[in-house]
């Protein structure tokens, strides 16, 4: 199953006294730049829980290859209730997920990737003896976070869970670097640096016209996991029509149907994926992971001082 994360980006600012993701650090944003991380990292499913400026926030990661899920009381409700959001999306859909707060965004790629080859059910990195983000989670944690009282937050939820919490040592003081104030985004600012140099591939299929790239095949998977192109299209921050647009193009081109549609009755209509539709998604994710793995060791033989 797929490394997938969870953002939680819903919270309203109110010590910063402006939007905190949509903050820059260098030439992209706070948000942009967990995501960058995270995908280079080897996330392939993440989840962006917005809330505050909800649809400024998605429209401004829109092309970012993420799904957003709402938090529809976080005025109400503490970052706990974001995380379980997320967590319940992809609970099934992978084996292990990182979850991070927005707003610490100078955590590295390596640091990812040293909590994923830890092999922990349960992990956070360490750096100077402190705690930081962001905290991979099994499947098997998540499940029993999703059932806990929510007594202390999503740190009462992880300790009550049954599982040790390994500390993966790390010299990379991102993980504890948040923006929760002016001088604190001052102080990121300040650190920002070349760490998030990597490779970066736009993967299209085409004949005359592209017509398969990562977000048709996101596109793809949404409708066929939620039987609805509309749903699909709201969760990737893009318009009914212009994902109608993007399947008619995709059929076009092929020659064969991918998604059916079931006329609705007082429920309304239906939509999935045929098999061979099932087959080009696969065969597309297969073809994206093994292209972007080359790329990612040629990258490091190539530019090993940018590394």
């Amino acid at each position: 199953m797929e490394i997938g994360a969870v953002i939680a980006a819903a919270g309203m600012s109110s010590r910063m006294g402006d939007f905190k993701p949509m903050l820059n650090i260098g030439s992209i944003s706070i948000a942009q730049r967990v995501v960058a991380t995270l995908r280079q990292a080897g996330a392939r499913r993440i989840v962006v829980v917005t809330g505050y400026k909800a649809e400024e926030l998605e429209w401004h990661l829109a092309r970012s290859g993420v799904v957003f899920l709402r938090n529809e009381a976080y005025g109400t409700t503490q970052m706990f209730d974001s995380a379980l959001i997320g967590l319940r999306y992809l609970k099934d859909k992978c084996e292990r997920v990182l979850f991070t707060p927005v707003d610490i965004p100078l955590f590295t790629s390596s640091t990812v990737e040293a909590l994923l080859k830890s092999g922990a059910e349960l992990a956070c990195p360490v750096c100077e003896g402190r705690t930081g983000h962001p905290i991979l989670m099994s499947s098997r944690v998540i499940e029993r976070v999703l059932t806990d009282s929510g007594e202390g937050g999503l740190q009462g939820a992880l300790s009550r869970c049954g599982l040790p919490m390994e500390r993966v040592e790390v010299s990379d003081r991102g993980v504890l670097l948040d923006a929760d104030t002016p001088a604190d985004y001052a102080g990121l600012v300040e650190m920002h640096n070349s760490q998030l140099v990597r490779p970066v591939l736009e993967l299209s299929v085409a004949r005359e016209r592209k017509f398969l790239d990562s977000r048709v095949a996101m596109l793809l998977s949404l409708t066929d996991e939620t039987h609805s192109v509309r749903m699909a299209c709201s969760r990737m921050q893009l318009s009914y029509s212009s994902g109608w647009n993007a399947i008619n193009l995709l059929e076009s081109e092929l020659g064969y149907p991918v998604v059916v549609r079931t006329q609705g009755g007082a429920k309304g209509g239906r939509s999935q994926l045929t098999e061979r539709g099932r087959e080009l998604l696969r065969a597309y994710e297969q073809y994206s992971r093994r292209v972007r793995e080359a790329a990612e060791a040629i990258f490091a033989e190539c530019f090993p001082d940018l590394l």
